[in-house]
């Protein structure tokens, strides 16, 4: 058995109210009686991009646990490389933050979608050769990816505009590939979907959530929720079974 604990968006910011939150799952996952294999953040892991930001990631995700982190929309590539450089293996500098790790017996590939200033995801032609080219290397073990933005509409108006938007090209570099499943963030709500043919999991947002249009509009009248409880997915990997993902709500 493989278990993954994937969390996404934390939005830190230096405020109490987002480290708070982030705290809520850390204590969870540190009360484990077997510990997770790894933890997996899909993005937006700083809320302005700034370098104190990612520090005081760094310093809430000391657990002595494996750590991955992967840049979202809010993310700058820079300081993010800077203050988690214990996290981030990735080769050049500034932008995009691409990674292969191995983890046990799994491998991650950590795809970065973002576009820098922009809140839509990109998948340009050399990020997709990369892929390519990454995904045809041998591995004998459960294989991931993992990214920001995920490539579907939501059905709403807000954050359909933000989603990834090379989705033929990305279908067709995955079509034949041996991926396990693939695991995105951004849009702050549990989903199980497929993706050419792929399971697709995208974990709930810790920093908030965000309703869809029919359900009730939040508390203030905003696109996003922040007094929903933070949440996370446990992904369950075991070989010859089906993926199974488990979405957990720490109470205080």
């Amino acid at each position: 058995m493989y278990v993954i604990a994937h969390l996404s968006d934390p939005h830190l910011d230096g405020s109490d109210e987002a480290r708070d939150r982030l705290r809520r799952i850390t204590a969870y996952l540190k009360d484990f009686r077997r510990p997770v294999d790894v933890i997996l953040v899909t993005g937006d892991l700083a809320d302005h991009g700034l370098e104190a930001e990612y520090a005081e990631l760094a310093a809430e995700l000391k657990l002595d646990l494996p750590v991955l982190v992967l840049p979202g929309n809010h993310d700058v590539s820079s300081p993010l490389r800077a203050a988690l450089s214990s996290l981030v293996d990735s080769p050049g500098e500034g932008h995009p933050v691409h990674q292969v790790r191995d983890v046990g017996a799994a491998r991650f590939v950590l795809l970065d979608t973002t576009v820098p200033g922009e809140n839509h995801g990109l998948l340009p032609a050399d990020s997709l050769a990369w892929l390519d080219g990454v995904l045809r290397e041998p591995f004998d073990g459960p294989l991931f990816v993992a990214f920001h933005q995920p490539p579907f509409n939501l059905h709403h108006p807000t954050m359909d505009q933000w989603m990834l938007q090379t989705r033929e090209p990305f279908a067709a570099v995955l079509e034949g590939k041996p991926v396990t499943a693939l695991f995105a963030g951004h849009v702050h709500n549990a989903i199980a979907a497929t993706f050419a043919g792929i399971p697709l999991r995208v974990a709930p947002g810790i920093r908030s959530t965000v309703p869809l249009p029919f359900e009730p509009a939040t508390p203030a009248g905003t696109l996003v929720d922040p007094t929903a409880h933070p949440g996370f997915a446990l992904h369950i990997h075991v070989d010859g079974e089906p993926l199974q993902t488990l979405y957990r709500y720490p109470a205080r």
